[in-house]
């Protein structure tokens, strides 16, 4: 197995989130390089995503990303994580999963 470094943000389109997730996507092979995968989590759609991604970042999108980005609708994962503010929406949570899926460190 490989690491992984698993992070929510509340809600595609909100200001604040693109720059982070700019960030992780400009390192993502700095990531691979360590044997690291980075997986984004937030509570809207598939089809969200899908929409934030094409949109240009100089619009408000985030443009192409080099990792995936889950879609949780039910909130499970949110749940599973402890990151679910109000039953809404993913706080913003950083965690760093080992090889064995062990969480290693999370920040939230």
């Amino acid at each position: 197995g490989k690491w992984k470094v698993l992070f929510f943000y509340p809600l595609d389109f909100t200001f604040v989130c693109p720059t982070e997730i700019i960030a992780y996507s400009e390192a993502t092979e700095k990531f691979k390089a360590m044997g690291c995968e980075v997986i984004a989590c937030s509570v809207d759609s598939a089809f969200s995503h899908l929409a934030w991604t094409k949109q240009p970042r100089a619009e408000g999108g985030l443009g192409e990303i080099k990792f995936p980005i889950l879609a949780d609708l039910d909130k499970k994962i949110a749940r599973d994580y402890e990151v679910l503010a109000n039953d809404a929406v993913a706080l913003r949570g950083s965690f760093i999963i080992d090889d064995k899926n062990i969480i290693q460190q999370a920040t939230v």
